[in-house]
């Protein structure tokens, strides 16, 4: 069964210049470890002229996690970059923060901190996203029970993929995981048990805006 995800929202980057030197964090959700290093890859042409491209990715709540310091001394740049991901919360992510050598030495402190401070940039502007695990099913009705249905189908937070209105009305639904065995039960009073659903199995999706069928 699929599980609650909590990642980053989008690809995001933002600027640091600590003592003349220049970081450059650059934060993604990701889905395995190949689009992992991809996008670690990409930064890494983007910007080959830098000095440093550290970097740290997790994958499936800390069952996978990878870090690099790239040249940087041990532990001032790829490890403070992962404990960004761990103390944040989040998975399925890949930070990279690159920079340019601005002829001041940090010492290792400064390097952990500049490292962090560029990584939590980057993440703040990719924003943190919740998916819950939702159950994926169709129900099929006839208009009357339709209507009777309309206002439980508005009361939760009911995702609406489809619906075809081709002698029956069938919709294609998805629920979170905890509300369907309620709604089953709901369905089944309100049609006395005419209407017809089919588990479909489950999914990741944010939640609807109550009422909506829309993501939120």
């Amino acid at each position: 069964m699929d599980k609650r995800l909590v990642t980053l929202g989008k690809s995001a980057s933002a600027e640091l210049v600590e003592k003349k030197s220049v970081f450059i964090g650059y934060a993604s959700p990701v889905s395995d470890e190949a689009e992992a290093l991809d996008f670690v890859a990409k930064i890494k042409k983007k910007h080959a002229d830098a000095r440093h491209n550290a970097y740290a990715y997790m994958l499936n709540e800390g069952a996978c996690a990878r870090y690099s310091d790239d040249g940087e001394p041990q532990g001032t740049a790829g490890i403070p970059v992962l404990d960004i991901i761990r103390k944040g919360g989040f998975s399925d992510a890949v930070i990279v923060v690159t920079r340019y050598f601005g002829g001041i030495l940090l010492g290792a402190g400064g390097l952990v901190r500049a490292y962090s401070a560029a990584a939590k940039l980057a993440v703040d502007v990719a924003g943190i996203v919740v998916y819950d695990v939702f159950r994926v099913f169709t129900l099929k009705c006839s208009y009357q029970d339709y209507g009777k249905l309309s206002p439980l189908l508005a009361s939760g937070c009911i995702i609406q993929d489809g619906i075809d209105f081709a002698g029956n009305v069938t919709l294609s639904l998805a629920i979170p995981e905890e509300d369907y065995s309620a709604f089953v039960s709901s369905c089944a009073e309100i049609t006395a048990g005419r209407a017809v659903l089919k588990d479909n199995g489950t999914r990741r999706d944010r939640k609807a805006q109550r009422g909506t069928g829309k993501p939120s």
